[in-house]
C-alpha cells in the first residue's frame, strides 16, 4: 500500500514538473531585427553567441518580448518579396520611409522553439511594437497611415486603430500600463494613448525628428530621441511638458532606462555618410551626459537585461550587435548578425 502511494506521488510530482516546464519561458535569450536579412537573430544571452536564424517577414523593423518571455513579436512589411527596396530604410533619412506602400504585420515567435507561431496584418508599414504589462494587448505602430494598431495578443487580431500624429514610430507603454507614448518623427510631437478608452488624449510638442521614446521604470521620467535635433528631450509625465532637452551624439534613436531608474543610455546612429558609432550615457539625477561608449557603425537599438548588468547595442552598418557591461561601462563582445540590425529585446 505504501509503495502504491509512493508511486502514486511521484507520478503527480512528474505531472507537475511538466506542467511548469511547459508553461516556463526560454532560457535567457537576445533576439535582433535583421531588417536588411529578413531575418531574426537569436542570441544566448550567457555566452553571447547566435544560437538560431529565423525567417520572418520583409525588412523586419522591431522585436519585442512578452512579459511572460513566452511569445516575441516582430513588425514587418508582410511575406518576404513584398516590401520595397531596403536600401532606404535603416539610415532614418528624411523620405525614407514612403516608398513603403504595403499593409504590414506584426509576427509571432514562440521562444520556446523560436518558430513562427502567428501572424496578425496590421496598418502601412508598421515600425514598433510593445506590450502591455499584463501582456494581454500589443501596440503597433503604422508610420505608413499615421496610426496605431491595438492587437489582442490572445485572439490575435486587431481590436482598434488608433489615429495618431504624423508618421509615428517608437512607442512604448508607461510602467502602470496607463498610457502610451508614440514619437511622431515627421510630426514633432509625441501622442499620449489612454489605454483604457484606446484614445489618442493630447500631442505634446517636442522638437525634431522624434524617433523613440521611453520611461524611467519608477514611472517619474519620460524621455523622446529627437533625431534632427541630436538631442533627448525629458518629459514630465504629470504637466506631459518637455522640461529639458540634453545633448547626445548625431541622430540619436532609440534609447533605455536601467533598472533603478538612475541612467539613460541612448544609441546615436548617425547619418548612412557619416555614421554614428556612440552611446550616451546620462546620469538622470544631473540630467547630464556621464560617459559616450564607443559602439559600432549605425548604433541603433538599445535594450538593458532585467538585472542591469548587459546592455545590448544593434549597429546597422556594422550587421552587430555590442554588448555592453554597465557596471565597467565598456563593450565586453561585439556579435556577428544579420545584414541591418535594428530592434532588440531580452528575454525572458
Amino acid at each position: 500500500m505504501a509503495a502504491r502511494t509512493y508511486r502514486w506521488w511521484w507520478a503527480v510530482l512528474q505531472a507537475g514538473l511538466l506542467a511548469w516546464a511547459s508553461a516556463a519561458p526560454a532560457a535567457d535569450k537576445v533576439y535582433v531585427a535583421n531588417e536588411q536579412a529578413d531575418t531574426i537573430s537569436v542570441l544566448d544571452a550567457a555566452s553571447f553567441k547566435v544560437v538560431a536564424t529565423v525567417r520572418v517577414g520583409g525588412m523586419p523593423h522591431n522585436v519585442q518580448v512578452s512579459p511572460d518571455g513566452q511569445t516575441v513579436w516582430v513588425t514587418n512589411n508582410g511575406e518576404p518579396g513584398q516590401a520595397a527596396d531596403a536600401s532606404t530604410h535603416p539610415g532614418m533619412e528624411p523620405g525614407a520611409h514612403d516608398a513603403m506602400a504595403k499593409a504590414g504585420a506584426i509576427w509571432a515567435l514562440d521562444t520556446r522553439s523560436d518558430a513562427v507561431v502567428a501572424k496578425v496584418a496590421v496598418g502601412l508599414h508598421p515600425a514598433h511594437v510593445v506590450l502591455t504589462p499584463d501582456g494581454r494587448f500589443a501596440y503597433v505602430t503604422n508610420g505608413g497611415d499615421n496610426t496605431v494598431s491595438v492587437v489582442d495578443t490572445a485572439a490575435r487580431r486587431v481590436l482598434e486603430t488608433i489615429p495618431v500624429g504624423e508618421y509615428p514610430h517608437g512607442i512604448r507603454i508607461s510602467p502602470d500600463g496607463g498610457q502610451a507614448y508614440v514619437a511622431n518623427l515627421k510630426g514633432g510631437t509625441v501622442s499620449v494613448i489612454d489605454t483604457t478608452s484606446q484614445l489618442e488624449m493630447l500631442r505634446i510638442p517636442v522638437g525634431k525628428g522624434p524617433a523613440q521614446v521611453g520611461f524611467t521604470p519608477d514611472g517619474r521620467l519620460a524621455f523622446v530621441s529627437l533625431s534632427e535635433d541630436n538631442a533627448v528631450a525629458v518629459i514630465d509625465p504629470v504637466t506631459r511638458k518637455v522640461t529639458r532637452k540634453i545633448a547626445v551624439g548625431a541622430v540619436p534613436i532609440q534609447l533605455y532606462a536601467t533598472p533603478d531608474s538612475r541612467t539613460l543610455l541612448v544609441a546615436n546612429q548617425g547619418t548612412r555618410q557619416k555614421p554614428g558609432k556612440t552611446l550616451s550615457v546620462i546620469d538622470l539625477r544631473s540630467l547630464s551626459v556621464t560617459k559616450t561608449i564607443e559602439t559600432g557603425a549605425g548604433a541603433h537599438g538599445v535594450v538593458i537585461d532585467r538585472d542591469g548588468r548587459y546592455a545590448y547595442v544593434t549597429n546597422t552598418w556594422a550587421h552587430s550587435v555590442s554588448v555592453l557591461d554597465l557596471k565597467e561601462r565598456k563593450v565586453v563582445a561585439t556579435v556577428r548578425v544579420g545584414q541591418g540590425p535594428n530592434g532588440i529585446s531580452v528575454a525572458p
